[in-house]
């Protein structure tokens, strides 16, 4: 998450050429079947990154992907890499004569002027893989009218854009959010926007806060994850800091669940900024559910109401559209100029994935209720509801109730099979610094969801995690989780892309305390 990154997506987008970034937590194999998929001519890094005190040899992921690529007929000419020497000096860089190149070695040398390759609407502008159920990645691929109308316009809506504002969004350029609301939307408008490069809780958790009063933030776009993260490290990491130049406050990745909502909304806005809580994913290209700041009340945990002609509606398991209160499918009715045109050499996949199960709708895959006001209130994936006892329950639910314990910092929930119900609720559980557990906590947070949720929701089994298995990106793994939980420990798969691959084991010696 250095300069360079966002100026050569915009250098690709001047001259025509489609750029797909990968994330930098990626490992070599990830990185290389993305190389088969789209076959680049030029891979671009830089060659190593700093994270808190730990470097990260970028280079060297790159060229075991690009040696394994060219074992499998796929041969890249040219690897560009820009010397990040706060990281890693030039001579500790290894180096493959002819094929890699400094940045600092050509890119100074150039012209600063440069022709715009003027290109048809709907032609690439980038390629953007996102993970598949099968496991193999899917290309996402936007086109370049539609999707830069979508996220300028979603962008100075939804955070209620000035000239004056400074932006940051905390997100990474390796995923959707850091093309839609780093790079693009933001760029679109002429804004003013900080990039980092590190951890958010480095040196300390007061980090983000620092950043904020050094630069005069005014809207800090971040994930539920973070959220909760910081919230679990205390009020005075937020308060030591005077963070009067926020005024809008937002949130993306994921559903996020009431007491973390408020905490942002008390502590880190101090009750004045208003939270645009975005519902939205990599293939619709820009925000689909978010409020607009000012313009409608806000309920804690709800996503609100569509973006202007956004025509979301949810369905039953048949595919018919339930009207008023409800709870089903979000599916959305008619396109939107930021909808992504295909997945990348299978086009077939991109119709069964998203067309096919209702037809005549885009389906999201994900789950959603709307109360009596029109509000929406996304309930999770899809494929992250259990099923107990004929009962279908959201995770995000569950999950959100665990954590509106006080002791409770963080929760997973997942599904386990169980003889009785078809499947249990397994809940991993983190709990706020310096409570120890016990078995009376233990049946204080089954009751907190008794009484949210009901019975039927109530978790059968507790497992204390002193911290939860997360991509660099603080996307908690479930897929882990899930194996953890049935017990399948040789079914664990690939755990280097974790942020802390520790954290596995600590789970599985805690799994029968």
């Amino acid at each position: 998450m250095i300069m360079e990154l966002p100026i050569t997506m915009l250098a690709c987008a001047r001259i025509g050429a489609v750029h797909s970034v990968v994330f930098a937590g990626y490992s070599a194999e990830s990185l290389h079947q993305r190389v088969m998929d789209c076959k680049p001519k030029i891979v671009i890094t830089c060659n190593a990154v700093m994270r808190g005190k730990k470097v990260i040899n970028l280079k060297e992921i790159v060229d075991a992907a690009l040696s394994e690529s060219s074992q499998n007929g796929v041969f890249v000419a040219t690897c560009l890499t820009f010397e990040n020497e706060s990281a890693m000096k030039k001579e500790d860089t290894k180096w493959l004569k002819g094929r890699d190149v400094w940045w600092q070695d050509v890119v100074p040398k150039c012209s600063t002027t440069c022709d715009v390759e003027w290109v048809d609407a709907e032609d690439p502008l980038f390629l953007l893989y996102t993970s598949g159920s099968t496991g193999k990645p899917k290309g996402v691929l936007h086109t370049t009218g539609g999707y830069m109308i979508y996220t300028a316009t979603t962008f100075k809506y939804a955070f209620d854009y000035k000239d004056t504002d400074i932006y940051w969004c905390t997100a990474d350029c390796g995923w959707i959010t850091g093309h839609s609301y780093v790079t693009y939307g933001p760029l679109l408008n002429g804004a003013t926007v900080v990039l980092y490069e590190g951890v958010p809780n480095y040196p300390d958790a007061g980090r983000c806060w620092d950043i904020v009063d050094k630069y005069k933030v005014t809207i800090f776009y971040t994930a539920p994850t973070l959220v909760r993260s910081l919230m679990r490290d205390g009020d005075d990491y937020v308060t030591r800091y005077s963070r009067k130049s926020l005024r809008v406050l937002g949130s993306v990745g994921e559903p996020i669940n009431p007491s973390a909502w408020r905490w942002f909304f008390n502590v880190v806005g101090d009750s004045r900024c208003p939270i645009s809580d975005t519902w939205w994913q990599t293939e619709t290209g820009g925000f689909m559910i978010t409020p607009i700041p000012g313009a409608w009340p806000q309920k804690p945990g709800s996503a609100t109401l569509p973006f202007f002609g956004v025509q979301p509606v949810i369905v039953d398991e048949k595919g018919n559209e339930i009207d008023g209160e409800c709870s089903g499918y979000l599916c959305v009715k008619n396109s939107w100029p930021g909808a992504f045109r295909t997945l990348y050499g299978d086009h077939e996949r991109y119709e069964t994935t998203y067309f096919s199960a209702f037809p005549g709708y885009y389906f999201s895959g994900d789950g959603c209720s709307r109360d009596k006001d029109g509000y929406h209130w996304l309930t999770g994936r899809v494929d992250d509801v259990i099923n107990v006892s004929g009962h279908r329950i959201g995770t995000a639910e569950v999950e959100s109730a665990l954590v509106s314990h006080p002791q409770c910092a963080e929760a997973a929930v997942v599904g386990v099979e169980h003889e009785v119900k078809g499947q249990g609720i397994y809940a991993f559980v983190t709990l706020v610094d310096g409570i120890p557990y016990s078995e009376e906590l233990r049946k204080s947070l089954v009751l907190v969801v008794r009484n949210q949720i009901g019975a039927f929701a109530a978790p059968d089994r507790i497992h204390w995690a002193p911290s939860l298995p997360k991509t660099r990106s603080g996307k908690i793994m479930r897929r882990i989780l899930r194996k953890i939980a049935s017990k399948q420990l040789d079914e664990l798969g690939d755990i280097s892309t974790l942020a802390d691959p520790s954290v596995v084991d600590q789970l599985i010696a805690l799994a029968d305390s």
